[in-house]
Parts: structure tokens; C-alpha cells; sequence
């Protein structure tokens, strides 16, 4: 879980680099490409295969979590990102566990929403709000910047739902899992990158290596981990992950801006982690141990 919000907590300072040569629509399109060429090839090293997947209900599965939890987000956090900051689209996926708790009321039974993970949820959302006291620049004074903020408020909304998705999905093996999803995101992206925004003829090397970095690390691995998590230990425990990144991505943003680390940060990082203790402590333990 940590690695997992360490790995995305960096892609919105990379997503934000990226987007110095190339557009939103490239971005998205060229780092789920490949992503999912690169699954695709480790999966049959690893015994793991696309015959393996013989139902309908499993292909239908990967491809609607690609759209809605890879393809969709992606690229409205890479338009997002062209009119707020990196930090800024970070905190916004902190949203991302409360939009998963009725969700997965609805739609997964077997998952108990019991006092104990509510007030987790309450103290994870408090430390939130004191996060959200180091962005109050960025709370938006134009029709643009409010538009980004949506649109990266919109992309949390979508790994909540994709985070649904995955709990309830068949069990399929989680290499061809992830790379059907980020194939299927890749088919959609790459013909409306270059339709709306052309072949790329310029990118520059900064651009490059980020989405190198955003493809092997962010998309690649990061679906495994996802994949993995979500089905081992639960949506709601997956949603936790979403607490860290704020941290990570300001983390990120002040490192490589030279900006200072406010005393909010701390105190939004204690209530945080007390928010997970408290929320999925049994689920923690039950993880650590398997």
C-alpha cells in the first residue's frame, strides 16, 4: 500500500511534466500503450496467458475498468493538470475513499461500513481539509482553474467506481488482468490523441522520461499493485491507499519547486495515518500477514 502511494503520489509532478511538449490526449494515450505492450510481453514469461481468460464476463470487466478507471481519469487529470497544480491534482484524489464508501454499500454487500471505519473515514477527511489549507491558493478565481479542479475531482470519482469494478470482477490472473485494462484504455486514448492532437514530432527528452516513468512505474505497475490489493484486501482498504498521495504529491511538488514544507502537511499527515489505523486496523494486520 505504501509503495502504491509513493508510485502515484510522484505521477502528477511527471503528468505535469510530460505536458510541456505534448498534449493531454498524448500523454494519456502514449503512457497506456505502453504500459499494456509491456504487460502484454511479461505476462507468457510469468505462465500467465490470454487463453486463460475463456468468459465473457471476464473480458467485459477488463475492458469497462480500463475505460472508466484508466482511460477516462487519465485524461482528465492530464487536461486538469494543464491549469492547476501537481500538488493541487494530488489532494484532490483524497476524495476518492468517501465517493468509494457508498459505492460499495450499494454495490458490494460483503464489505461492512461498521462505526469503526466511519469515524476512520471522518478523521481521514479531517486531515484532508488541513491539506487543503496549504492549497487555498489554488482554490479557483477563473472559469479554467475551476474547470481543472473538476476535471481532476471528476478523474477521483472514476477509481472510486473502477475500484468497485475490480472488487467485484472475476478472478483472472493479475498480469493479463491489468493488461487487458490498459490495452483497452490504450485503443480508446491513442486514436483520439491523434485526432485531436496529431502524431507527437517534438517531444522533448524531460517529456520523454516522464512518460517512461508514468507508463513502467504509474500504469504498469502501479494496475498490479492495484489489481492485487483490491482483490486480496477490499475496495475500501485500496480507497486508503488515495490517503497517502496527497502527502506524496506535495512531497514531490515542493522537492522539485523549492517550495517550504508548511506545518500542515505534519499535522495532515498524523491525522491521516491515525484515520487508516483506525478505519482498516484488522484489515492491516490480516494484510501483513498473508
Amino acid at each position: 500500500m505504501c509503495a502504491l502511494g509513493v508510485i502515484w503520489g510522484g505521477s502528477f509532478l511527471f503528468i505535469k511534466i510530460s505536458l510541456e511538449t505534448v498534449g493531454p490526449w498524448t500523454s494519456a494515450a502514449i503512457r497506456t500503450l505502453i504500459a499494456g505492450i509491456l504487460l502484454s510481453t511479461i505476462a507468457p514469461t510469468m505462465g500467465q496467458k490470454l487463453t486463460h481468460i475463456q468468459n465473457l464476463r471476464s473480458w467485459v470487466f477488463g475492458i469497462l475498468i480500463g475505460v472508466v478507471s484508466i482511460a477516462l481519469p487519465l485524461y482528465l487529470l492530464s487536461w486538469g493538470q494543464q491549469h492547476v497544480s501537481s500538488a493541487f491534482a494530488g489532494v484532490s484524489m483524497s476524495s476518492i475513499p468517501l465517493l468509494v464508501l457508498p459505492l460499495v454499500y450499494i454495490f458490494s454487500p460483503d464489505e461492512s461500513i461498521g462505526p469503526r471505519r466511519i469515524i476512520g473515514f471522518l478523521l481521514g477527511f479531517l486531515g484532508i481539509i488541513v491539506l487543503f489549507d496549504f492549497e487555498t491558493s489554488e482554490i479557483g478565481t477563473n472559469l479554467t482553474e475551476v474547470l481543472g479542479q473538476l476535471a481532476c475531482f471528476m478523474a477521483a470519482l472514476c477509481y472510486a467506481v473502477g475500484s468497485v469494478l475490480t472488487r467485484n470482477a472475476p478472478r483472472m490472473p493479475p498480469l493479463i488482468f491489468a493488461a487487458i485494462t490498459l490495452i483497452a484504455a490504450a485503443l480508446i486514448l491513442t486514436p483520439l490523441a491523434i485526432y485531436y492532437e496529431g502524431f507527437p514530432t517534438e517531444i522533448s527528452l524531460r517529456s520523454l522520461s516522464s512518460l517512461l516513468y508514468l507508463a513502467i512505474f504509474a500504469s504498469a505497475l502501479g494496475a498490479v499493485l492495484r489489481i492485487h490489493i483490491t482483490k486480496s484486501a477490499g475496495s475500501l482498504f485500496m480507497s486508503l491507499t488515495t490517503y497517502q498521495i496527497p502527502i506524496w504529491a506535495i512531497l514531490y511538488s515542493v522537492t522539485f519547486s523549492n517550495e517550504e514544507l508548511p506545518p500542515t502537511l505534519f499535522i495532515g499527515l498524523l491525522i491521516i495515518l491515525l484515520g487508516i489505523g483506525t478505519s482498516q486496523s484488522r484489515a492491516i494486520i490480516g494484510f501483513l500477514k498473508k
